[in-house]
Formats: C-alpha cells, sequence, structure tokens
C-alpha cells in the first residue's frame, strides 16, 4: 500500500492541480494515487546484475541520433495481428519498494508511477531504445504536448510494443538511440521534469510504434497499462501486444491528437 510520505507529498500537491486538470489534459494527471488492486504488499521485482547496454545487435529498427539529444524513431515497424515475440520477459518499470500508481489517467491512456526522485527506472523488456530526450524543454508558455514529458526514453521491444517513460531527473550513461538492452536494465531515474507539476514520478506509456508518422500523441499511451502493471508488480508477465495490435488495427497512426 503507498506510504505516508507519499500520500502527504501527493495531496498537499494536488489541491490546485485537480482545478488545472481540463487546461493540462495534454500533460501529466498527477492527481493523487489510489491503491492498484493487487498492490498490496506487493514490492516490484528487482533484479540482479544489470547487463551493460551495448549497441549494434539489434533485432529491431534503430533510431538516428539527434545531438540535441532526442532521436526520432527509423524505419520502426508497426505491430501486425501477432506479437513479434511471444513469452518475452516483462519487469516492473521502477524498481523502488514505495511506490504506487494510478489505474487510470487524465485524458489518455497512461500510468503515472510515483517513487521518490532517483529511483531507479528499468526496461520492461528486451528490446532496442527508439528516442532519447536528456534535455528538458518543457515551457509552461509553449505548447502543452511535444515538450510535455521532460527527459525521457522509449523502448521498442522485442515483442512489437513501445515502452515509453518521462519526467525522468537523469539519464542512464550509455542509453542511447540505436542500444540494446535487456529487461530490467537500468535506464535513469525518476524525476519530475516537464510537465510534472513538481511532483516525482514516471509517466509510463504504451503504444505501437508508427513508422515515419510518429508524434507524442501516440507515444504517451494509448492502451492502459495498469492491468499490465499489476501482473508485473507481482512477479507476473502479461503481454500488451496483443491489445496493442488490436488498437493500431482500429486507429493506425493518428497524424494528430484525439483529445488535446
Amino acid at each position: 500500500m503507498p506510504s505516508p510520505t507519499i500520500g502527504r507529498r501527493a495531496r498537499a500537491a494536488y489541491p490546485v492541480l485537480l482545478l488545472l486538470l481540463p487546461v493540462l489534459a495534454a500533460g501529466c494527471a498527477t492527481t493523487r494515487p489510489r491503491p492498484a488492486p493487487d498492490a498490496a504488499g506487493a514490492s516490484p521485482p528487482a533484479t540482479a546484475g544489470q547487463p551493460v547496454a551495448t549497441p549494434g545487435g539489434a533485432a529491431g529498427p534503430v533510431g538516428t541520433a539527434d545531438p540535441r539529444g532526442t532521436a526520432a524513431p527509423s524505419g520502426a515497424a508497426a505491430p501486425t495481428g501477432s506479437p513479434a515475440r511471444a513469452g518475452l520477459p516483462h519487469v516492473f518499470p521502477v524498481r523502488a519498494t514505495n511506490v504506487d500508481y494510478h489505474p487510470t489517467h487524465s485524458a489518455y491512456p497512461g500510468t503515472d508511477i510515483f517513487a521518490d526522485c532517483g529511483e531507479p527506472v528499468v526496461a520492461v523488456t528486451d528490446g532496442v531504445l527508439l528516442e532519447v530526450s536528456r534535455v528538458d524543454r518543457f515551457d509552461r508558455r509553449g505548447p502543452r504536448g511535444p515538450h510535455n514529458g521532460g527527459l525521457s526514453v522509449s523502448l521498442l521491444g522485442d515483442d512489437g510494443v513501445r515502452y515509453y517513460g518521462s519526467h525522468l531527473s537523469r539519464i542512464a550513461d550509455g542509453v542511447d538511440a540505436g542500444v540494446r538492452v535487456r529487461a530490467g536494465q537500468r535506464l535513469g531515474e525518476v524525476g519530475r521534469t516537464g510537465n510534472a507539476n513538481n511532483v516525482c514520478h514516471l509517466h509510463f506509456g504504451i503504444s505501437p510504434p508508427c513508422d515515419g508518422r510518429d508524434g507524442w500523441w501516440i507515444r504517451r499511451g494509448v492502451v492502459w497499462p495498469a492491468p499490465y502493471l499489476n501482473s508485473w508488480r507481482r512477479k507476473g508477465n502479461k503481454e500488451p501486444a496483443a491489445e496493442v495490435a488490436a488498437w493500431h488495427r482500429r486507429h493506425g497512426c493518428p497524424k494528430a491528437p484525439a483529445n488535446g
């Protein structure tokens, strides 16, 4: 169950935020989290002996590095009716004991995972890094979408699913577009960069990679992560590939956000 520390911090930050949610719908929904259905007494899996990130050897597409610290997808194949690889290991994306998350989000499918700033953020499954943003470009005077995530990482899993984490305080050394990583490998640290409303958390999104037509409105998440997080937290291996592929068949790759 969530700790008193997180509860007090969230309650202090959210009264004003709740009044602003309609305006901030394009950003993260940092309302006070409710306990996840199976979170009582559970803790995310720890992973011993993190592998070292090594370029090359990628089974999936490789991004093209941007000198400003952000890489855009390059040739990422959208999922088809069947997963690229079934039975891959999946782990909870934050390695901490004091953690909680939303079953829902504000205006689109996604999840805010609340933990102390500095807690490790890890790769959910085996795959190749698509985009890495090491620079916080969010400006409250600017557009409330493209740079909401601050420091962020997206991973194309070998299951054909993209996993996105944002608001990080730090990106780990060697974590760059085109680098192959393994489930449980450290990618960075929980933070509050971007449009995080000064609350330490990881925004976590699940989506298909859309070849050459991608945008932040897809990357931020299109299917609800909570059922998968519930499984991974208790060391299960529920896989989102089929749901993501079904969403992609219905919606394709939208060229603009549906709800801001």
